[in-house]
C-alpha cells in the first residue's frame, strides 16, 4: 500500500469506517487520540483526512498536507473547515448530513413536545414529591406555526417529522426557496410576522455568528418557543435570557450553546447557564441531537459514497 492511499482519522468514529475504506483499497490510520501537534507532523504522508468536531482544517494544517485528496467530516457541520482554500487546492470536502438528519428530526420533535407538554418538568417535579396537574398543564403542537430558518437538510427533517402533529410548517432559507410536501417556503418578513415556534437550522458562519439576537428575535412578532438545534453560537444566551425574563418569549429549546465547555465557563456564563437551568420553561441537551447509535454508523456509509462518487476510487 503506498503513502498516496493512507487516510487519517484523528477522532473516534463508527468502527465500520476501517473495512468501509479497506474495500475501497485505503490504508486507515485510526488515532483518534491525536492532538493537533501530531496531526501537523505526520499530514504529509496522508491522503485522506476524516474529522468530527475536535480538530480545526485550517490554513496551516492545509499547507503540511501535501499529498491531501479530501477531508471528510463525520457529521454535518463544517464550520471549523476552511472549505474556500481546500477548494483552491484542489481538496475534496465532504461531509454527512443526511447520515443524521432523522435522528436531528425526531430529537427536535421530542424536544418541542417535552418543552409544550412540561413532561421534563413536571417529572422531575414528582421526583421531589409535587403532584402538579393543573400546574403541568401542556400546550398543543395542533394549529401552530412552526417556522424554520434554514430548509437544509436538518430543517427539512424537521419538517417531515412535524407533519403529523396537524401544526403549519413554514420556512425560510437565503439559498434555499422551495417549498416541498412537508414545508411552506415564504419570505423572511412572513416567517417573522408569523411563527409562533422557531426552530434554527442555519450553519456556523460569520454572517450567522450571534445572528439571532434580542434585536433580531424581536422582529418575530409572534414568537412563543425559539429552538436551536444547529450551532450555540449563532444565539447570543444573554439576550435569550432577556427575553425569556420579559415574557417575549415563552420557552426555549436548546441543544447547543454558545460555548459548550462548561468547564472552562467564565462566572458570567457559569451565571447565564445556572439561569437557564432553572427557567421552568427551557429544555438542554448536551449537543446530541444528530448523535443516534444508528445515524454513528450510517455517517460513515454516507460518506463513503459521496468520497466514491467524488474521487471514483
Amino acid at each position: 500500500m503506498t503513502e498516496k492511499r493512507k487516510v487519517l482519522i484523528v477522532d473516534d468514529i463508527h468502527e465500520s469506517i476501517l473495512p468501509l475504506l479497506k474495500k475501497e483499497g485505503y490504508d486507515p490510520v485510526y488515532m483518534p487520540m491525536i492532538n493537533r501537534e501530531g496531526i501537523l507532523e505526520i499530514i504529509p504522508d496522508f491522503a485522506g483526512l476524516i474529522i468530527r468536531s475536535k480538530t480545526t482544517v485550517d490554513r496551516e494544517l492545509i499547507e503540511r498536507a501535501a499529498a491531501l485528496k479530501f477531508v471528510a467530516r463525520a457529521g454535518a457541520g463544517i464550520d471549523k473547515i476552511d472549505k474556500k482554500y481546500l477548494d483552491q487546492k484542489g481538496i475534496i470536502t465532504v461531509n454527512a448530513p443526511e447520515g443524521n438528519r432523522d435522528s436531528l428530526g425526531e430529537h427536535a420533535s421530542g424536544m418541542l413536545l417535552s418543552l409544550m407538554h412540561r413532561l421534563h418538568f413536571s417529572y422531575n417535579q414528582i421526583r421531589d414529591g409535587t403532584w402538579d396537574r393543573e400546574g403541568n398543564r401542556g400546550i398543543e403542537l395542533k394549529g401552530k406555526v412552526v417556522g424554520i430558518y434554514g430548509v437544509g437538510y436538518m430543517g427539512r427533517a424537521f419538517a417531515e417529522k412535524l407533519s403529523g402533529f396537524g401544526c403549519e410548517v413554514i420556512g425560510y432559507d437565503k439559498y434555499h426557496q422551495t417549498s416541498s410536501e412537508y414545508i411552506q417556503s415564504v419570505p423572511l418578513d412572513v416567517l417573522m410576522k408569523r411563527t409562533e415556534i422557531l426552530s434554527v437550522h442555519v450553519p456556523l458562519k460569520a454572517e450567522t455568528r450571534l445572528l439571532f439576537n434580542k434585536d433580531y428575535l424581536s422582529k418575530f412578532s409572534s414568537l412563543k418557543i425559539l429552538m436551536n438545534t444547529s450551532r450555540g453560537e449563532v444565539l447570543k444566551t444573554a439576550d435569550l435570557l432577556e427575553l425569556l425574563a420579559s415574557g417575549k418569549i415563552y420557552g426555549a429549546a436548546l441543544d447547543v450553546l454558545e460555548n459548550e465547555k462548561i468547564d472552562t465557563h467564565t462566572k458570567e456564563e457559569k451565571n447565564m447557564l445556572n439561569r437557564l437551568l432553572n427557567h421552568p420553561n427551557v429544555l438542554i441537551t448536551p449537543h446530541v441531537g444528530g448523535w443516534t447509535f444508528e445515524s454513528y454508523e450510517r455517517i460513515n456509509e454516507v460518506l463513503i459514497a459521496k468520497l466514491k462518487k467524488s474521487l471514483q476510487f
